[in-house]
């Protein structure tokens, strides 16, 4: 199976070195299209003679097409591809706001899936949510999905509007963690603690968190409830986050970021 990948930025890159780690598809297969030769070359893994900064024959030649582009560069970029693009490939993209009707008109082609990753794929961490075109069989979604989950892990959703859920979640989703982080080690070294003492105490703290969480079948309040005994420490913090309606404003927060979203896909 040959794959192209369109974009050397962070997530062209994520996806490159996490199909050649996973070596779920071999580096001689991997072919990389760029604007500059300097995004090429900062790419040793992929073979020279795959590289290239102009479309052209070889992208009929590929089984799998990834837009990893950005959206305003898309116009220009998807006249040029779509001379080249044949009905049996696949094209995944991973542009925010390019709809499935958008890209099937642009590239010619029915076979689309469209997926919203977050920046942890970057460690093979990663969460993305992915859709596509009803044209599409079993085989080819397990071929997609198993692609995606060399950085992560993935949820299909039948409902191309979930993309837009999914980038406030799980999209925007690591900012708001990084956020809170901050908060409290900011709060940490008020009290006495040196920065790099705060962020480990913190960063520890939401690793060791979200492991005890994913290991056990207790949901999020039944930790808080165990973790907050009456009258203590936790439940003093609880009782100021309550006062000040956190809960709702992350809800408030996250509901913005979908519309947003929408917004930016009209």
């Amino acid at each position: 199976m040959k794959v192209l990948v369109v974009g050397a930025g962070n997530m062209g890159k994520t996806y490159l070195r996490g199909f050649m780690a996973s070596r779920f598809i071999e580096p001689s297969n991997i072919y990389l299209l760029s604007r500059t030769e300097q995004s090429l070359n900062a790419l040793p893994e992929v073979p020279i003679e795959n590289k290239h900064t102009q479309v052209g024959a070889y992208i009929s030649g590929v089984d799998i097409i990834i837009l990893a582009v950005k959206p305003q560069d898309y116009p220009a970029l998807a006249d040029k591809l779509s001379q080249y693009v044949i009905p049996s490939q696949l094209v995944l993209s991973i542009m925010a706001g390019i709809t499935i009707g958008e890209l099937e008109k642009r590239m010619g082609t029915d076979k689309i899936v469209r997926a919203m990753p977050n920046l942890p794929s970057q460690t093979g961490m990663g969460m993305t949510v992915f859709t596509a075109a009803a044209t599409l069989d079993r085989k080819d979604l397990f071929i997609i999905q198993n692609l995606i989950n060399t950085t992560g892990k993935s949820v299909y959703v039948d409902n191309e509007s979930m993309i837009d859920a999914a980038t406030a979640v799980s999209g925007s989703g690591p900012a708001y963690v990084y956020f809170f982080m901050q908060a409290m080690i900011d709060a940490a070294q008020q009290m006495g603690f040196t920065q790099s003492q705060a962020e480990l105490l913190v960063n520890q703290t939401f690793l060791g968190a979200v492991l005890l969480q994913n290991q056990s079948n207790l949901t999020c309040n039944e930790w808080v409830e165990k973790v907050a005994s009456k009258g203590g420490t936790t439940e003093a913090a609880l009782s100021v986050m309550n006062k000040f309606n956190i809960k709702s404003g992350i809800e408030q927060a996250l509901h913005a970021a979908l519309q947003r979203s929408r917004e930016l896909g009209r």
